[in-house]
Order: C-alpha cells, then sequence, then structure tokens
C-alpha cells in the first residue's frame, strides 16, 4: 500500500507536465464557447424583443379603425342628434359641444363631420374646434366612395340589424352602421370611420334613407404616434412613406382595404441583449483576457512546481510516517493513545495462553481538577507531561504506558513472576507521585489511584480485563485515593449490588416511600438542653432492612440522583424546623450538590415556599468542598449565606484544614471528627488537636461542636475546653420525630432535666 503510494507520488510531476497544453487548450476552447453562448443569447433577446414590438405595432394599427367606429356609436346611435339635425336651422354649438369637440377631447379624434343625404356637409370640426365646412373638400374626393358604398348599404343593413356585413361593414350594434378604413387622406395616413346617426330608441322615428353621416379622422402621424410610443414602451416612432434608411431601424407597413402601400411606420428597436451586452461586454473581456493572463501565469507556476514535486515526496514520507504516529499516540506527551493500547493489548493477551501472566494497571490522579482550576490548564499540561515522564522511567522496556485521556493512564506489565512484582511497581508508582510536581514555578501536590487487573485470572478478553481494573480503580478511590487496588470477585458482585441500589433507590424516590429521616439531638457544652438536630437521612429497605447513609449515598452522588435525596431531606428538615422553632437543623450536603447549576437557589425557593426562616437552618459541608473549588463554591456559600442559612464545616481536622479556607469562606461552625474526640483520654496528640481547635474557633469567633461523645470523660473535658455543643451516643443516638418530642418534653419538666437518653431509633 505504501509503495502504490509513493509510485503515484513520483509520477504526478509528468503527468502533470503532459497535462498543460490540454489545460490550455480547454481553458480557450471554455473561453470560446462562452463568448459564442453570450452572443448567442443576445441575438436571441434582441430577436424576441423585436417581434414583440413588431407585433404589438400591428395590433394597434388594426384596433385603431374598429376603436373609431366603436367610439363613434357613443354619439352617433342616440336620439338628440336626430332631433338637433332635423331642425332648422342647426343649433351648430349643441352639435361642437355634444359631437365635434367632444370626440376630440375624449378620444382624440383630430377631424370632425356631419354629411346631410347628399353627402354635404353642415357640420364640420378639427381638432376640437368648428371650422368651416368647405375643409370637407380637401378629404371629399378620398371619401367619396366609401360614402357612396355606405348610403348603398344601408336599407340591407337595415333589414339584417343583427347580422354581420360584408368585409369592411360592420354592425357595432342593433342599430349602428359604420364603414371604416385605413387610407391615404391629404397626404397623411389615417384612419376614417363614416356611420350613419340614428336613433337609439323607438320613440324617435326617421325616414329609412334620410340619415346624415358622422365621419371621424384619426391622423395616424401625429397625436396617435406618442400615444402609441408611450403604450407600448417604443422609442422614436415615427411615419415615413419610404420605409426605414437606417439599418438599426424596423417598418411596420401600412396598407389601405385594396392592398395599396400608405407608407411605414418606423422606429429604432428596444434591444435588451445588446443593451447588456454593451454593460457587460468591456468586464466580459476584460475578464477573459484576466482569465488568460492568470492562466499564463498558472501555467508557468505549474512548470516550476514540477520541479519543487520531486523534492516533497520524500517530505511526504516523512509527513505519512508522523501521522501515523499521531494516530496512534498521544500528542500532549507522545504516550500511546487507547487505540495503540488496546492494540497491544490484544497482542500481550494473546501470549496468556503459553503461560504468561499480564497486569492491566489502571492510573487516575486525585485532585489533578484542582490543579487545573487553581493554576489553569498549561499548569495541568505540564503536570500531565511530568507524571508521564516519572511513569516512563519506572517502567521496563517490555512494558506500555499509555495515556487514555484526561488524567487517566494505563499500564500493560508484562514479564510478572508473581503478586511481588505489581506490588513493587505500584508502590515505587505511589512514592514518585508523593513527591511535589514544579508547574509553572508553582509546586503542586497530587495523588494517585490505581485498579490492576490481571490476565489470565481475570480473563484474557480485552473489553473484560479493561473493565474490571476500571472496577478496582473505582474501588481505590472509594477507599481513600493514594492507593492500589487488584480486582476480585467480590469487587464484581459489588459492582452488581451497587447497580440493584441505584435502580431500587430511583423506584423508592419516584414513589415518595423508603426513605425517612432521623434526628440526633445536639446539645449545649454549658449545661444539657437541646440546642439543635442534626438530620440524618436512612432508607427503609423492604427487603434489605435498614440501609444507612454510607451505602447508598455513594450511589447517588455517582448516578445524579442525589439531588433529588438531598431535596427530600431538605424538605422534611424545613418541616421539622416549623414544629420547633427554637432549635436549629442541620442538614447534610454533599459536594456533589455542590457542582448542580442553581443548587443555591433552589434551596432558597424550597425554604421560602415551606415557610422555614433560613437563620434556623444549617448547612454542613466537608472540606472536599472547598478543596475542589472551581470559583462556583463561593459563589454558591455566599448566596446561601445572603438568604440567612448557616455554613457548619463539618469533619474539621481530617482533611487539608487550613486557616485561610475558614477566612475566605466565612463558615460559622466547626464540627470536630469523632476520631479526635474517641481518641481524648487514649492519645496525648488527640488531647493537644481537641484543644487546639477549640482554642482556634474561639479565636474566630466561630461555633465549635464535638461529634461522637460517649464517656463522662469525653464530656468533661470538651467543657473544661470550652466547647460550644456536643453531640453523640451519651445523650441520644438518631431519634425519630416523635421520640425527639417526648425527649424534649421530658427534658423540660423541672424534675427530669438531669436526664437526657432515651431509646435510639430502631432499624
Amino acid at each position: 500500500m505504501r509503495k502504490e503510494s509513493v509510485s503515484i507520488r513520483l509520477a504526478g510531476p509528468q503527468v502533470s507536465g503532459k497535462a498543460l497544453p490540454l489545460i490550455a487548450l480547454i481553458t480557450l476552447t471554455g473561453l470560446s464557447l462562452a463568448a459564442f453562448a453570450v452572443f448567442w443569447a443576445v441575438r436571441q433577446s434582441d430577436a424576441a424583443a423585436i417581434e414583440r414590438q413588431l407585433q404589438m405595432t400591428e395590433r394597434s394599427v388594426r384596433g385603431i379603425v374598429r376603436e373609431l367606429s366603436l367610439q363613434q356609436e357613443v354619439v352617433a346611435v342616440w336620439d338628440d342628434p336626430v332631433l338637433q339635425l332635423n331642425k332648422s336651422p342647426l343649433d351648430t354649438q349643441w352639435l361642437d359641444e355634444n359631437l365635434g369637440s367632444w370626440l376630440t377631447r375624449t378620444y382624440g379624434h383630430d377631424q370632425v363631420y356631419i354629411l346631410n343625404t347628399r353627402n354635404e356637409p353642415v357640420f364640420a370640426a378639427a381638432d376640437g374646434a368648428p371650422v368651416d365646412t368647405r375643409t370637407f373638400n380637401q378629404v371629399e374626393v378620398d371619401l367619396g366612395s366609401h360614402l357612396a358604398e355606405l348610403r348603398e348599404q344601408q336599407g340591407q343593413f337595415l333589414k339584417k340589424s343583427t347580422e354581420s356585413a360584408p368585409d369592411g361593414k360592420h354592425l357595432t350594434s342593433g342599430r349602428a352602421v359604420y364603414d371604416a378604413h385605413l387610407l391615404k387622406l391629404i397626404g397623411r395616413p389615417a384612419a376614417v370611420s363614416a356611420m350613419r346617426i340614428v336613433p337609439h330608441s323607438d320613440a324617435v322615428t326617421q325616414q329609412p334613407g334620410s340619415e346624415f353621416i358622422l365621419v371621424s379622422v384619426r391622423f395616424l402621424d401625429g397625436a396617435f404616434l406618442r400615444q402609441l410610443s408611450e403604450r407600448n414602451l417604443i422609442e422614436g416612432l415615427r411615419f415615413s412613406p419610404t420605409g426605414h434608411t437606417d439599418s438599426e431601424e424596423v417598418s411596420v407597413p401600412l396598407r389601405s382595404d385594396m392592398g395599396s402601400l400608405i407608407g411605414y411606420l418606423v422606429w429604432k428597436p428596444e434591444t435588451p441583449g445588446t443593451k447588456i451586452l454593451g454593460m457587460i461586454g468591456p468586464a466580459g473581456a476584460l475578464l477573459s483576457l484576466l482569465i488568460l493572463a492568470l492562466m499564463g501565469l498558472l501555467l508557468g507556476w505549474l512548470g516550476r512546481a514540477m520541479s519543487a514535486l520531486q523534492r516533497m515526496v520524500v517530505e511526504l514520507r516523512a509527513s505519512e510516517a508522523q501521522a501515523q504516529h499521531l494516530a496512534f499516540h498521544d500528542v500532549l506527551t507522545g504516550l500511546p493513545n487507547r487505540a495503540l493500547f488496546d492494540d497491544r493489548l490484544d497482542q500481550t493477551l494473546a501470549r496468556t495462553q503459553r503461560g504468561e501472566k499480564v497486569s492491566v494497571l489502571m492510573l487516575d490522579l486525585d485532585r489533578f481538577k484542582h490543579v487545573n482550576d487553581t493554576l489553569g490548564h498549561h499548569a495541568g499540561d505540564s503536570l500531565i507531561r511530568e507524571f508521564a515522564g516519572r511513569l516512563q522511567k519506572l517502567l521496563r522496556s517490555s512494558d506500555t504506558l499509555a495515556r487514555l485521556g484526561g488524567d487517566e493512564f494505563a499500564i500493560i506489565q508484562t514479564g510478572i513472576a508473581g503478586d511481588k512484582d505489581i506490588d513493587a511497581l505500584c508502590n515505587r508508582i505511589l512514592a514518585a507521585v508523593r513527591q511535589p510536581f514544579d508547574v509553572l514555578g508553582h509546586q503542586a501536590f497530587v495523588g494517585i489511584s490505581i485498579g490492576i487487573a490481571s490476565a489470565p485470572d481475570a480473563g484474557s478478553d480485552r473489553v473484560e480485563i479493561m473493565r474490571k481494573a476500571d472496577i478496582a480503580l473505582y474501588r481505590a478511590k472509594a477507599e481513600g485515593r493514594g492507593c492500589y487496588r487488584t480486582f476480585t470477585a467480590e469487587m464484581d458482585e459489588t459492582v452488581k449490588v451497587r447497580g440493584s441500589i441505584e435502580e431500587e433507590l430511583r423506584d423508592a424516590l419516584a414513589a415518595g416511600e423508603g426513605l425517612e429521616v432521623a434526628y440526633q439531638p445536639q446539645v449545649a457544652g454549658a449545661g444539657k438542653p437541646v440546642v439543635g438536630l442534626e438530620a440524618l437521612v436512612r432508607w427503609r429497605h423492604p427487603t434489605r432492612g435498614m440501609i444507612l447513609p454510607d451505602q447508598f449515598i455513594p450511589v447517588a452522588e455517582q448516578t445524579g440522583l442525589i439531588s433529588q435525596v438531598g431535596e427530600w431531606v431538605f424538605r422534611d428538615a424545613c418541616a421539622t424546623s416549623r414544629q420547633w422553632p427554637n432549635l436549629f437543623i442541620s442538614v447534610n450536603l454533599s459536594p456533589v450538590q455542590f457542582r448542580v447549576e442553581g443548587f443555591a437557589e433552589r434551596m432558597i425557593k424550597i425554604a421560602r415556599e415551606s415557610g422555614t426562616d433560613p437563620g434556623r437552618i444549617e448547612l454542613e459541608i466537608t472540606e472536599g468542598v472547598l478543596l475542589e473549588d472551581g470559583g462556583q463554591t463561593a459563589q454558591t456559600l455566599s448566596a446561601l449565606r445572603s438568604a440567612g442559612f448557616r455554613i457548619a464545616l463539618d469533619d474539621f481536622g481530617t482533611g487539608y484544614s487550613s486557616l485561610g479556607y475558614l477566612h475566605r469562606y466565612q463558615v460559622d461552625k466547626i464540627k470536630i471528627d469523632r476520631s479526635f474526640v474517641s481518641s481524648l483520654g487514649k492519645e496525648d496528640s488527640a488531647t493537644a488537636i481537641v484543644g487546639a481547635i477549640i482554642a482556634l474557633g474561639q479565636a474566630m469567633n466561630l461555633t465549635v461542636t464535638a461529634e461522637g461523645v460517649e464517656t463522662h470523660e469525653q464530656e468533661r473535658f470538651l467543657r473544661s475546653a470550652g466547647c460550644d455543643e456536643l453531640q453523640g451516643y451519651r445523650y441520644s443516638k438518631a431519634l425519630s420525630k416523635e421520640q425527639v418530642a417526648r425527649l424534649l418534653d421530658h427534658a423540660s419538666q423541672p424534675e427530669k432535666k438531669s436526664v437526657l437518653m432515651v431509646s435510639p431509633v430502631t432499624s
């Protein structure tokens, strides 16, 4: 496969060299075809535009004759003109206002004549005004034959008023008869229509043969051409007796009914294609020249590139090797990635069939997120690289170290003689990680958790071995981190049990059954009155019995159910606070809850809805919440304190206790862990630590509570040291609300105040 790809690269310059003339020929051919296509499109566009203008002009000329007659009918078929024309003398003013100038104003008729039965003019108008009737003499010669024909046909039309007349004579309605033609009149093209004037109703009678004739003339070389030009968007329309003389002009012939040539309508046609070509032509020519120039430059560049391409082949080989390396290696550390790790593990596991033993170590850095959040991602990357370097120094050449992603690593350990080899490697790793890491001028301290699964003891399938190593890694994290654990069958069973607990807890939350809240009293250090209650959740399982928090709370935290559990406990605590408003109620919060967006707003809303005073609610957090702070914890605690909630730091002294944390987060209370209290009187160091914590709390004006008080000696020391509050089995175990009520009632009776012990909640 690699040889074929190299041969293709070597052949590339030769093939490209032969293709240069072909590329040039294709480019020239493409430009020629494009030019031809543009020229053809221009010709077609112009031809279509000219044809459209010709058709519109011809239709307009043909229609003018018909329109002239229809316009005449408005006044020629009417009772009033018949009556007026039979008066003596004639009322020429009425005839002008209603026939002559009216036709000019309304329809643009150039000349209007009214003829008697002898075809003598009795009224004449031109250009919208009355004129001498002798004006008719100028057109009489041209109209004589048509008028005679109209007179001759009247009788026939009267008999067949609903039928069509012969060519040239048309019935526009049941009463009107006209004779219209195109002809040359006094040297000008004109449309002429002659129509008999008849009544439109039977109320006026008229002797056949006595009709007057209305003659209308519309010249086609004046206003008509201007209107036609505007209506059809024809520029420069004119009349010519001889046709067009310019090669860019077109013309429409005007012919009379007999076919004789009257003249031509001539204009310069609209040619959109040529106009567009005139606009884009220079740009197109310039673009073509630019393409040719660029092609010349490109061909020259390609010629020079051929030799450079030869040199690139070697570089491509190196790039191919680098790409293959990157495909199977982590960019940050250069270690094998998951794909290469899986491949090597498959190969290694195949050798276990010959009796070899192989172990897979899954590694996860502890508190790496804290380094990222406090020092930045660049510091995190620097730590990852230094950690990878330390690991590589601890392994043999036959072992494989891979980075699976983030702060997760994996090791394939081969050549194992026994478990002692695995233990030795793990201890070396733990010792190497304990040393501080120098990152960007800072010292960072992290831990490491290791999970181990060995083949063939844990199986010979890669997926199964990885799964079991993950389970062992989870156990190492659950048991305090900074350690290693080897997979056992019991761990697998534990995982299955955890899966069952998750499913059953989800069902219990959905049904609202099984979970209970018990309350352990806290008493004042100066006396024995109850000052507060700590809410402790329990799960009464129908088959497993009473399940304690340390069995199901970790499952809830890992599966996302902790928010539902926490809110359920918080609601119950709010209800209890309303029942005993003189006591404070402590509620434990999970670090996981703090990472949920909107957590503080949710707690404040629940307290408001339940009508609880936030000042009587004490929220207990662990030091782990503060250590994992990326800025969100401070905002959440600030919001809760602003709402009135009190903040208590639980298990103080067991983690990275710091005055800086106490000052920065402004907690209200610290609780001494029970491990220190149980050692009072047994270990001098415990006595000193407890005394120091109480003194620290007093110095910082913090309330100090001691957990796990069981003996009189412990109580006496804590009271003498100034501890503010005490909690433990010496006073009471966790109680139901009913038992708390009896306890408080019992303590309120004077003769029984010295006795606080009551029976604990039964499981």
